[in-house]
C-alpha cells in the first residue's frame, strides 16, 4: 500500500536521542504507556493508550500529522489525517 500525501511529504526524522519521557505527562507528574515523536517538530507525548493522550493532543492543536513511535525497536509512522500506517 503507497503511503499517504503526509508520510511521503514528511520531513526525515533524525536519530533519535533518548527521551526522559512525554513532555506533558512529565510536568504534571503522570504516567504514560508508550512513547510517540511528531516528525513535524519532534514533541515528544504519550500515546492514545495513556491517559493524556498527549501525542494526539498534539496533533490536533497543532496540525502535525504524522507521528512514529519514539520506542525502543519500532519503526512505524501513522498519519492521523488519512488513519494510515507505514514501517
Amino acid at each position: 500500500m503507497p503511503e499517504c500525501q503526509h508520510m511521503r511529504t514528511a520531513p526525515v526524522p533524525e536519530p533519535d536521542g533518548r527521551t526522559e519521557g512525554c513532555e506533558e505527562c512529565l510536568k504534571i507528574g503522570q504516567r504514560w504507556v508508550h512513547l510517540r515523536k511528531c516528525v513535524v517538530c519532534g514533541h515528544v507525548g504519550c500515546c492514545d493508550q495513556s491517559i493524556g493522550k498527549h501525542a494526539t493532543k498534539h496533533a490536533h492543536a497543532t496540525g502535525h500529522p504524522v507521528i512514529r513511535s519514539a520506542e525502543p525497536g519500532e519503526d512505524w509512522k501513522y498519519c492521523y489525517v488519512d488513519g494510515e500506517w507505514s514501517e
